[in-house]
C-alpha cells in the first residue's frame, strides 16, 4: 500500500546531515529547525502564518481554540472522515452536528449543510469543518457563501491535502485556519507525529503560538488554559527537507491517478454514476480543484471480498473508513442512528483505497486492475 523506504533511500544523507544538525545545536522543542520550516511552509502555502505542532489531531483542536471555537457553540463537519474531525470539536468544547457528503467526491454536501443550517439545530451553528478528503478540496466556493450569509467560521481538516487547491487558492489559505497532519503516510510526511495550523489571521496566529505552550506569552506565565502541542525539533528539520520536494511528488501522485484511469478504462471496468454495479467507480476530480491524490479511492461491489482477494495476491489496499463517525461507539450520545446519513453509510460499504505514492512503479499499477480485472470476471 506505501514504501516509505523508497521515498526515504535517496534523502538518506539530507535527512541524516539534517537530524545531526538537531543534536548539534540541541534545539529539541520548537527553536531553529521548527522556525525554519514554519517561514517555508507558510510560503509554500502562500499564507501569512504556519505554527507547528505535535500532531494533525492537535492542530484541528488548537485552530478551532485559537479561532475562538468553544462551549455554547456548534459546528458542523461530516461523519465520513478519520475519528479526530469530530473529537477536536468536542475536545475545544463545542458540540458536533453532522452533514451527509456527496457521493462523487465524498466531501461534506453544501446542500446537507444548507438544510441544517435551516432547520432548528442550525441556529445555534457558528462554524464549518470541512475535511478535504483524500487530498481534494471541498466546495469552497459553495462553502464561503454559507459562511458569508450566515456569519460563520470556516476550518479546513486539510490533514490528507498538502499543495491542493481550489481555484488557485492552496488548502490552508480558503477558511479562517486550518490544520494539517504530517503522519507518516501523508504526501508531506515526518518521521514521526507532526501537525500545522495555517491562518492569514495575525491575531488567530499569535492565539494559537499562545494555546500550544500551555497559554503562555511569557515564560512561566499563563494566560489561560492551553495545551502542550509543541512540534520537536528533528520534525522541523525532517520536514524542512522533504518540503522542497514536496511539489514533485504531488505531481507524481497526479500522474499515477491519470495512469490508473488509463488502465482501468483500457480494462473496461469503470463504470458511470455514484455507485458500482458490476464494475467500479473511478474517484472524480470536480471543476475547480486541484487534486493531490492522497488516495486513490474506488467504489466497488464486494468490497469487502475485493480488499482480501488482493490481499491474498500481496496487493495492498485499505478502507477509509469502515464505520462512518455518528455510528462509533464513543458518539452514540451525539443522538444520530443508522440511516441518518445514508450516503456516508453507503460510502462506508463500497471504498477502497489503492496504491498510490510517488515511487509506484507502472508495472506495479498494471497488477492491481489486472487482479481487480480477475476478481471482478
Amino acid at each position: 500500500m506505501l514504501d516509505l523506504k523508497r521515498q526515504y533511500l535517496p534523502l538518506h544523507s539530507e535527512l541524516l546531515a539534517a537530524l545531526d544538525h538537531v543534536l548539534e545545536t540541541q534545539q529539541f522543542i520548537l527553536g531553529q529547525h521548527v522556525a525554519d520550516f514554519e517561514r517555508a511552509a507558510a510560503a509554500h502555502l502562500g499564507v501569512a502564518h504556519a505554527i507547528g505542532c505535535s500532531s494533525g489531531t492537535d492542530a484541528l483542536w488548537l485552530a478551532q481554540a485559537a479561532a475562538g471555537i468553544g462551549a455554547g457553540q456548534t459546528v458542523i463537519t461530516t461523519p465520513f472522515s478519520f475519528f479526530s474531525s469530530v473529537s477536536s470539536i468536542l475536545r475545544a468544547g463545542a458540540t458536533p452536528a453532522l452533514a451527509d457528503i456527496d457521493p462523487e467526491t465524498f466531501n461534506l454536501s453544501p446542500a446537507a449543510v444548507e438544510k441544517l443550517l435551516s432547520s432548528e439545530r442550525g441556529k445555534a451553528v457558528k462554524a464549518i469543518l470541512p475535511v478535504h478528503l483524500y487530498g481534494q478540496c471541498a466546495d469552497w466556493t459553495a462553502f464561503s457563501r454559507l459562511a458569508r450569509e450566515r456569519d460563520l467560521k470556516l476550518i479546513e481538516d486539510a490533514a490528507q491535502a498538502w499543495g491542493a487547491e481550489w481555484n488557485g487558492v492552496k488548502a490552508g489559505g480558503l477558511g479562517n485556519a486550518a490544520a494539517f497532519s504530517f503522519y507518516p503516510t501523508k504526501n508531506l510526511s515526518a518521521a514521526g507525529d507532526a501537525g500545522m495550523v495555517t491562518t492569514n489571521s495575525d491575531q488567530l496566529a499569535e492565539r494559537a503560538r499562545m494555546l500550544r505552550q500551555h497559554g503562555m506569552r511569557r515564560r512561566y506565565y499563563h494566560d489561560e488554559l492551553g495545551w502542550n502541542t509543541r512540534m520537536d525539533g528533528f520534525q522541523g528539520a525532517v520536514l524542512s527537507v522533504k518540503l522542497k520536494y514536496i511539489a514533485g511528488w504531488n505531481d507524481a501522485r497526479r500522474t499515477l491517478a491519470a495512469r490508473y484511469r488509463e488502465l482501468f478504462a483500457k480494462a473496461g471496468l469503470a463504470e458511470t454514476g455514484p455507485y458500482p454495479s458490476k464494475g467500479i467507480i473511478l474517484p472524480v476530480e470536480v471543476p475547480g480543484a486541484h487534486h493531490v491524490w492522497h488516495q486513490f479511492v474506488i467504489r466497488a461491489p464486494r468490497r469487502d471480498a475485493l480488499h482480501e482477494f488482493l490481499a491474498a495476491r500481496k496487493i495492498g489496499s485499505a478502507i477509509y473508513y469502515p464505520v462512518p463517525l455518528h455510528l462509533q461507539a464513543p458518539l452514540k450520545s451525539l443522538g444520530y442512528v443508522e440511516g441518518d446519513f445514508p450516503e456516508a453509510e453507503r460510502a462506508a460499504h463500497e471504498v477502497l483505497a489503492l496504491p498510490i505514492f510517488p515511487e509506484l512503479r507502472a508495472d506495479e499499477q498494471q497488477a492491481v486492475v489486472s487482479a481487480i480485472a480477475e476478481f471482478l470476471s
